[in-house]
Order: C-alpha cells, then sequence, then structure tokens
C-alpha cells in the first residue's frame, strides 16, 4: 500500500511586500508549481478582466448618479456600432457619430472645458469612480469657467473626446474613461486632457492621470492634481509633453477657487 505524503507550501520570503501592492509576487510555490489557490485567484482576476471589457454603461444609472451635481447630461455614441466593432475596430471608436456630431454642432455655444464620460476598455471603472470623481473635483474648478453638458459616450476611445471638443468650440476636453483593465485593477480609471481638442490630435498633445479608483489613486488626489492641470492648461494654452504636471509643488496661499460657470 503506498503512503501519500503530505505536500507542502513554501512560503516565499518576499510575502511581507504584499501588503504594499496588489501585484502578484511572492505568491509562494508547491515543488515547482504555484498552490492551488494562487491558481484560481490568477483565474478569477482574469475573468474579471475580461468581463469589465466586454460589460455594457449603463448611461441611465450614471445619469442618475450624476444627478446631485446639477449639471445636464447628453448621450453621444462613436462609430462603433456595437462592441465586437469597437474592439476590431479601434478607429471607429475616435470618431463620433454623424448624428451625435450633427446634434453638438447645432447648439452652436463655446466653453471653456467638456467633460466626456466614456466606457472604454472598462466600463465598470467609469460606471463606478466617474461620479464621485466629478463631486471632487467640480468645487475645485475656477468659477470664470464655463462648463459644456456632461457628455456619456458609449463605446468610445480616447480620442473621441477630440471630435466632442471641437463639435462643441471648447478650450480643452477632460475624458474620463475606463482602462484597460490588469489583472489586479479591473476598474480603473483614467483621466486625459486635451487643449483645443480637434480631430488629428495625438497622445503626446494630451496629460494623463490614471489608476483613479479606491485601491490606487484616490478621488480627492485625482480631482486635485486634474484641477491644476486644467488650470496649468488654459492659462498657459497646452497639454502634452511640454505641461509638466508640477502639482505636488506647494500653492501659493489664497490660489485656491471654487464654483463655475455652465455653457
Amino acid at each position: 500500500m503506498s503512503t501519500r505524503v503530505p505536500v507542502k507550501i513554501e512560503a516565499n520570503p518576499w510575502a511581507d511586500l504584499r501588503r504594499f501592492t496588489d501585484a502578484r509576487i511572492a505568491l509562494g510555490r508547491v515543488g515547482a508549481s504555484l498552490p492551488t489557490e494562487e491558481v484560481l485567484k490568477f483565474g478569477l482576476a482574469h475573468a474579471m478582466a475580461r468581463d469589465a471589457v466586454h460589460a455594457a454603461l449603463d448611461p441611465a444609472a450614471l445619469t442618475s448618479a450624476l444627478a446631485p451635481l446639477g449639471l445636464p447630461c447628453l448621450e453621444v455614441h462613436s462609430q462603433a456600432p456595437d462592441r465586437p466593432s469597437y474592439l476590431l475596430r479601434p478607429d471607429l471608436g475616435r470618431m463620433l457619430h454623424p448624428d451625435a456630431a450633427t446634434g453638438l454642432r447645432a447648439r452652436n455655444s463655446t466653453c471653456d472645458i467638456a467633460i466626456v464620460l466614456a466606457d472604454g476598455l472598462s466600463a465598470v471603472a467609469t460606471q463606478a469612480h466617474a461620479a464621485p470623481l466629478l463631486s471632487a473635483l467640480l468645487p475645485l474648478c475656477h468659477p470664470a469657467w464655463t462648463l459644456a453638458p456632461l457628455l456619456i459616450a458609449r463605446q468610445a476611445r480616447v480620442a473621441l473626446g477630440d471630435d466632442i471638443g471641437e463639435a462643441l468650440h471648447a478650450r480643452l476636453v477632460l475624458v474620463l474613461i475606463g482602462e484597460r483593465p490588469g489583472l489586479s485593477s479591473p476598474d480603473s480609471l483614467g483621466a486625459y486632457l486635451t487643449f483645443n481638442p480637434r480631430r488629428g490630435r495625438n497622445d503626446a498633445e494630451r496629460n494623463c492621470v490614471s489608476n483613479i479608483r479606491p485601491a490606487g489613486l484616490s478621488y480627492a488626489e485625482a480631482a486635485r492634481k486634474i484641477s491644476w492641470l486644467m488650470g496649468e492648461a488654459l492659462s498657459r494654452q497646452l497639454t502634452g509633453v511640454e505641461l509638466k504636471d508640477d502639482s505636488d509643488v506647494p500653492a501659493l496661499p489664497g490660489a485656491a477657487n471654487s464654483g463655475l460657470n455652465l455653457a
């Protein structure tokens, strides 16, 4: 009769470092393999990332969550007709649907800032974090800035903000978008700022604040950085590689402002 030898899980000496990161480090091992628990956790994380990519944004629920802010909301759509097309044709997600473009141009208005809430590659991130981030951000806006209605964009890439900003004659566009899910962050929200938005802008002409979520960059900290970048962008009339994020440099006394105007 054979006797089963108990298998020992050997702990990794770096295990204490796991409390500082969600990255998969110091997982331990059983012989030459990972412990079963870690294999199952990896499978769950992978499934959550895949689900985030395919999840659909719920504009009605997002509009309801934004209601306490007291700002009007408009829905727009890219030229990607559905999720499979969006994933296979990134170019379609960067262009505003003709009907949406016509509707925005018909407003015949100008504004300092257009804010776009886009599904991106993780609608769950936008659904969960856009409203609380804006709740932290709007009180930090300069009272003289005019703001377009909030734009809820489906099947959207970052560059869709260029079409939207151009149609609204916005000086600056802020795109809050679900970032590509990672195995430890299926709900990460990114914020992209582009001065003088228009079709043809490239990523070197944008500033980005990423990993906005409770387990990453907090709403308050992200709002502070974004508001600082917004002020500098409008003042210096540029964004991108020429605009360095110096938001951690102490501000002069009395520099804070609150409130905003609606365009």
